[in-house]
């Protein structure tokens, strides 16, 4: 057994169970707790935890408010053990009979389990505790220091490097075996024992210097401050100030004496340390922007530039070929080479049609006016079909004769009712409705692009939205990165997100804790407008570079990337999808300029005349089409923008096929209104979305929004819903996730990490402890019993493996509980 981790969320607990598995954990580290101060109705909480050789025990917590104690049995039987608690994220105190210390993240403190002290931690929080089991000495320096709560000042020095490694520590938790943490726990008992024994000696340090001495003590302390934040790309002046308790002008003055500024030194540090990973070989799978970022610039350009000026060539040219000569001074002053011309794309829109010609009705004048006229009426017509409105009642949705039928409306796809590649709280509704509503939405694909003849042209909804020339990208923004394309250079938003999702569609009287009930009454398939392929229905499968598959290729060349185009056949009689062709991705130039080497960047048009379309493709298979959403979501509670790729407890990036025509969908509301979006159209998908992509087809739902009041749930299983619950005319299915939620168990970098850290079996693990709440919360089976109906009647299958927070769902059969009825 590699390691000894145990992962868990409060959430796959019935409430009743909630703090009784929380303690258990917490028993391992020595503690007990008690609520926090605000009132909550349930414990909400992640851990994870693991075991080393020596027994010592390293826990990562994230959970709402609460007060942390040693656990009663500690006197008894952990008298030799030691505690050291940081905190990541979050505010509180530590507090014993005598005083009381204030914590902010980055803070630790060395705790000893058999005293009386009390963690007050008054926001939700993430937090390392580490149980030392072989660090007696320690305790012997907690217990005869003159303080009762011992603090560690983690601004600079060795403590700053503690803080580093309990960071690092945790970060990579569930990958720490047994026999790799204790090296890493002799580390850190060598750090708390350097930090405990000189914290006086720092206290009292420069007292009898003369003034010089002083401000060159200071400057030491205030460059290595510099030093251990350089990857912050906030790092301000301030923030030095304030970790080091000197003011910005003394730091200021500092620096004058060395005959530079704060910033100069900042960015010749920084760049520094890029020169030195450029230069290093083993660093060679790193891009160039990722080098940049890591040392904290913001802008892949303005590094380029500032590198150029410094050391007289370009990054690239640098890491190509360094320099044998370090000198800085031989190389400065070279002008750095000028960027290349940015190539245009060739434009592959067809040019309208001309009207016929009308001689016989009069002159070409008239003939002009004519031609101006249709084309004023076109724009309004367009910009009116492409505007959200009130539609007809739909008559077949009154629950019972003579009741009022529930307001339509109708969602057309555009520039103006997209976003894409990101969910966000703050995102502008596109519509207003009332629970009961229904909403016709349109939606479509994001590789509509792979061929822009049979799915984007003639479309006004489509064209608009992927209208990008040179001068002008109509939706600029494409992902939750940043817009100033500052990392991979793909373009605004990066790509960190790729979806494109229609809405958000705002649910009046929506709260945080209610559940958002998504009815699918009905799903069709978006037609061809190009003349060519007029009422026909194409879709495209990308085996892209993010597929399973990708990197266990059996021929030549071994990673490559192969889109095929299909046509649906949506006929009721024999619904199928047949591949027309297929062709491998050749490097696209986008109309910015922009080399695209790879499917890294949504909506790149592909130039027919760079690829070879092979035909005959899968000829003898017809591919059984079930139509759904892979992307139904509602507003996450984070705050800025969340990756459209990565599922979670909002909804999200499911992709599971079961989602399709009479399904319902049961999203836990975070943010006011719901904010209920929909995206990823697919035509058809397996189990996995084993190569990355399943058809992607361009679709339109019809959805009825209902709204669950957390009042009206009261003691119900709907209650405590904390992850999408979908319930099928014949089953109903749970979503387990690596994460249940990535944002709260992994902190600031969980967008990055949660692509890094998954894995299926704690997916799996997470859709069993899931599958036994329902049946335990509500089904009133015991333990025992949904244990055993879990292994003898409920199907776990693999959602897909392809969405950073790989899924694993659990089919609960309706006819395993026959006195329900139809459910």
């Amino acid at each position: 057994m590699l390691n000894d981790l145990r992962r868990f969320s409060t959430s796959a607990f019935p409430d009743n169970l909630r703090q009784a598995a929380w303690s258990e954990v917490l028993e391992k580290v020595l503690l007990s707790s008690a609520p926090g101060g605000r009132s909550q109705p349930a414990l909400d909480g992640h851990v994870s935890t693991s075991t080393s050789a020596l027994d010592s025990v390293f826990a990562k917590l994230s959970s709402s408010p609460q007060v942390l104690l040693p656990h009663p049995a500690n006197a008894r039987r952990y008298g030799h053990a030691v505690l050291v608690l940081t905190l990541l994220d979050g505010s509180g105190l530590v507090a014993d009979a005598n005083e009381s210390i204030a914590l902010s993240p980055g803070d630790i403190i060395v705790l000893d389990p058999t005293r009386a002290w009390r963690v007050e931690l008054h926001t939700d929080f993430r937090a390392v505790i580490a149980r030392l089991e072989s660090a007696s000495f320690i305790l012997r320096l907690v217990r005869t220091c003159g303080q009762e709560l011992n603090k560690i000042d983690t601004r600079s020095g060795v403590g700053a490097v503690c803080l580093t490694l309990t960071r690092s520590i945790a970060d990579e938790l569930e990958h720490l075996g047994r026999n790799e943490l204790p090296p890493l726990e002799a580390t850190l008992t060598e750090l708390l024992v350097a930090c405990l024994s000189r914290q006086e000696h720092r206290a009292q340090a420069g007292q009898t210097e003369d003034s010089t001495s002083v401000q060159l003590g200071h400057l030491r302390r205030v460059c290595r401050a510099i030093e251990s934040h350089l990857g912050d790309a906030e790092l301000q002046i301030d923030d030095i100030g304030r970790l080091e308790d000197l003011s910005i002008r003394y730091i200021q003055k500092l620096f004058q004496v060395g005959s530079t500024t704060f910033s100069d030194y900042l960015k010749s540090r920084r760049l520094e340390r890029c020169r030195l990973d450029l230069a290093n070989p083993s660093l060679a799978h790193i891009t160039i922007s990722e080098l940049c970022f890591r040392w904290g610039f913001k802008d892949a350009a303005h590094f380029s530039r500032a590198f150029s000026t410094r050391y007289g060539q370009t990054p690239k040219a640098y890491r190509a070929e360094p320099p044998k000569e370090a000198d800085d001074s031989l190389r400065r002053g070279r002008p750095a080479q000028p960027p290349a011309p940015r190539p245009a794309l060739r434009d592959t829109a067809k040019a309208p049609a001309a009207l016929p010609p009308t001689d016989e009705q009069g002159s070409d004048a008239r003939r002009h006016q004519f031609q101006n006229v249709l084309s004023d009426h076109a724009r309004y017509a367009t910009a009116l079909a492409l505007s959200p409105k009130r539609a007809a009642p739909l008559q077949s949705t009154a629950a019972s004769p003579g009741e009022p039928l529930p307001n339509h409306y109708y969602v057309p796809v555009s520039d103006k009712t997209v976003h894409w590649g990101y969910f966000g709280r703050g995102i502008k509704p596109v519509l207003s409705v009332r629970s009961g509503d229904i909403v016709t939405i349109e939606t479509l694909t994001q590789h509509a692009s792979d061929d822009r003849e049979r799915m984007i042209d003639g479309d006004p909804g489509a064209e608009s939205v992927f209208h990008w020339t040179a001068e002008k990208k109509a939706v600029d923004r494409r992902g939750a990165g940043p817009m100033d394309a500052s990392i991979y250079g793909r373009g605004a938003g990066e790509g960190f997100g790729v979806h494109i999702c229609t809405g958000p569609i705002y649910v009046h009287g929506a709260e945080p804790g209610d559940v958002l009930e998504v009815r699918i009454l009905d799903i069709v398939p978006r037609a061809s407008c190009h003349p060519n392929h007029h009422g026909r229905i194409f879709g495209s499968n990308a085996a892209a570079w993010w597929g399973f598959h990708y990197k266990d290729m059996l021929t030549e060349p071994k990673q490559r990337e192969v889109v095929t185009i299909y046509e649906i056949d949506p006929s009721p009689e024999h619904p199928h999808a047949k591949a027309v062709y297929n062709y491998r991705w050749t490097p696209q130039t986008d109309p910015f300029g922009v080399r695209h080497d790879t499917i890294d960047y949504p909506g790149v048009l592909v130039d027919p005349a760079t690829v070879t379309k092979n035909h005959g493709v899968l000829a003898k298979v017809r591919v059984p089409i079930r139509p759904h959403f892979g992307v139904l979501a509602v507003a996450p509670r984070e705050q800025g923008l969340v990756d459209s790729v990565p599922p979670g407890y909002f909804g999200g990036n499911l992709d599971n096929w079961r989602a399709g025509k009479g399904t319902q969908l049961f999203l836990p509301v975070s943010a006011e209104g719901a904010l209920f979006s929909v995206g990823d159209p697919h035509a058809s998908q397996g189990d996995s979305e084993v190569c990355g992509t399943a058809i992607e087809c361009s679709l339109t739902g019809v959805f009825q929004l209902v709204l669950h009041k957390k009042a009206e749930l009261a003691g119900s299983f709907m209650a405590d819903l904390h992850y999408p619950f979908l319930e099928t005319p014949d089953e109903w299915v749970l979503h387990g996730f690596s994460f249940p939620d990535h944002f709260a168990e992994l902190g600031p970098q969980a967008q990055t990490q949660v692509y890094q850290k998954s894995s299926l079996d704690a997916a799996m693990l997470d859709a069993f402890r899931k599958a036994r709440h329902y049946l335990m919360q509500a089904h009133a089976l015991s333990e025992d019993e949904a244990v055993s109906l879990m292994s003898v009647g409920v199907d776990f299958g693999i959602t897909q493996v392809v969405d950073g927070n790989l899924g694993v769902h659990a089919i609960i059969k309706k006819a395993l509980f026959p006195d329900l009825g139809d459910g």
